[in-house]
């Protein structure tokens, strides 16, 4: 077809169909990434959104088309690894490479969990110079971060070849799911993940890439100090502290702040930190003070809490580490959210002494 005749009938069919869209080229990039047992690797990076396919192969020796027992033997050079392909338009290399460094150990060049040997441990094949660049950095990031508890031992190595692993290592967690529960299990890979990142990681996600934002943006708030423990018990009343320290919860109805409707914000009862404001105060009919926000989202900690028999989410200050309450998603507009807070773990600033007690940022908020 010419490409006259060619985007004439393309203008005709938009015209007739204001529905119709031109179909999104697909730009596909691969990554080329040893985190130990392939399996595993495979299986971890297949969950994340934008992956087209993930194959389990080996790259970084001399040898040609390595067999597994050549491998495994430790003496060809060679990396287990996974080559990932991925859709640029819904997923990054970055967030390649944030799925990755979440579910392998960084920190051990010798091996990889029981796996032991050079041909087990965490490396990084780039593609080209822009791969090379984007890993380099969010390495730095990462060990700056201080998540892993040990410096990151993962190599950058540049892309060669890769080699195409047996038939029978390929979709191993899907073709022997009991066999491969049982390794996995065995290996201590997830007793070790959910030590770093905590046993709900799956389940609600926090990515490398926002912790670190996080932290830098931690860097530029005021910071508060939490008393020590004696210090505490001293400062509290009985209630106070069992809601604070104990996770405990007041009576409905029967607190200080569940009907209060000065102007003004509520901080910590411990360090001071500033929680919410009045301005985002309702009344829910829960007898606990609600708040559709928090006042400032950086000394607000939200996590899983499981001590019914659903899960919740906890809400918990920041720099003093005080249980709060907990946050719902049966809210008003505009947020949608309820957080329902215990007074006990929380004391009242009035607008008037905003200044005076030093808040008097968040006074242009009343004005």
């Amino acid at each position: 077809m010419r490409l006259s005749t060619f985007l004439l009938s393309t203008v005709i069919g938009l015209a007739l169909f204001p529905g119709l869209t031109l179909a999104k080229t697909q730009s596909v990039e691969t990554a080329t990434l040893a985190g130990g047992c392939f399996w595993c690797t495979e299986s971890d990076m297949e969950k994340l959104d934008g992956v087209l396919d993930v194959v389990s192969g080996y790259a970084g020796g001399e040898l040609k088309n390595p067999t597994y027992k050549q491998v495994s033997s430790g003496k060809t050079g060679h990396i287990e690894v996974v080559n990932v392909r991925f859709d640029t338009s819904q997923v990054s290399y970055e967030q390649v490479l944030d799925q990755f460094f979440r579910h392998i150990d960084p920190t051990d060049n010798q091996g990889s969990f029981v796996d032991r040997g050079p041909q087990y441990r965490p490396a990084i094949f780039y593609h080209n110079e822009q791969q090379k660049q984007i890993a380099e950095r969010f390495i730095k990031e990462i060990d700056a971060l201080g998540v892993f508890k040990k410096p990151l031992k993962t190599e950058l190595i540049k892309f060669d070849e890769f080699w195409v692993a047996e038939d029978y290592h390929q979709d191993y967690y899907k073709r022997n799911p009991l066999r491969y529960k049982y390794y996995r299990y065995a290996s201590g890979r997830d007793q070790y993940l959910d030590d770093i990142f905590g046993e709900q990681r799956e389940e609600q996600p926090k990515t490398l890439r926002e912790w670190i934002d996080e932290k830098n943006k931690l860097a530029d708030i005021k910071p508060y100090i939490r008393p020590s423990d004696e210090q505490i018990r001293a400062m509290l009343t009985e209630t106070q502290y069992d809601v604070t320290q104990n996770d405990g919860t007041e009576r409905p109805f029967n607190n200080a702040y569940w009907d209060n409707k000065q102007l003004g914000i509520y901080v910590d009862i411990v360090s001071g930190e500033p929680l919410f404001s009045s301005l985002d105060k309702y009344k829910s009919g829960t007898g606990w003070p609600s708040f559709t926000k928090p006042l400032d989202g950086s000394y607000i900690v939200t996590k899983p809490d499981n001590s019914l028999f659903y899960t919740r989410t906890e809400v918990r200050s920041r720099f003093a580490d005080s249980h709060l309450g907990h946050v719902f998603e049966d809210g008003p507009a505009p947020t949608g959210l309820r957080y329902c807070m215990n007074s006990a773990a929380m004391r009242f600033v009035p607008l008037e002494d905003m200044k005076q007690q030093g808040y008097e940022t968040y006074l242009s908020l009343f004005e």
